[in-house]
């Protein structure tokens, strides 16, 4: 939702890099505990998932497609939150303290091109975890086939 129309609709209205800033900060903070919600419930619908599914054999068991690709799904949706508590925990609190230096300076300098960078960085890391969803919900409908 955030990448696919909530980024696009700010930058083409909002006219400040800073108020797009602003905006993405709260809409952030908003999102934030959804976000962690949505992964508690994850896992533990996995949990009740697995603890009734007949073919799980184990964590690493790969003795057939189901175990190999319900590993390939686990390890995805790991890859998935800890990109997710990576941009929230470290990337995006670093990226606040460099505007804030930026902003406090006035100046245009090598910290605002390494702001801008690990936004596109952070950007990036969205986009992956996109992408990752996207690879899991195939997966899911893979799984539900066999």
């Amino acid at each position: 939702m955030i990448l696919l129309v909530i980024l696009p609709g700010a930058k083409a209205t909002l006219e400040s890099p800073s108020m797009l800033g602003r905006l993405m900060k709260d809409v952030a903070q908003r999102f934030t505990p959804l976000a962690n919600i949505s992964i508690l419930v994850l896992i533990l619908t996995g949990v009740v998932i697995i603890y009734y599914e007949e073919e799980f054999t184990g964590f690493l068991g790969f003795s057939d497609p189901w175990s190999t690709i319900m590993f390939s799904k686990h390890f995805l949706v790991a890859l998935m939150v800890l990109i997710h508590f990576y941009r929230g925990l470290m990337l995006n609190p670093r990226i606040e303290k460099l505007s804030f230096q930026v902003n406090e300076s006035q100046t245009e300098s090598s910290l605002s091109s390494k702001v801008r960078g690990l936004q596109k960085f952070s950007l990036n890391l969205v986009k992956t975890n996109l992408v990752l969803g996207l690879i899991v919900l195939l997966l899911t409908g893979v799984l539900s086939s066999l």
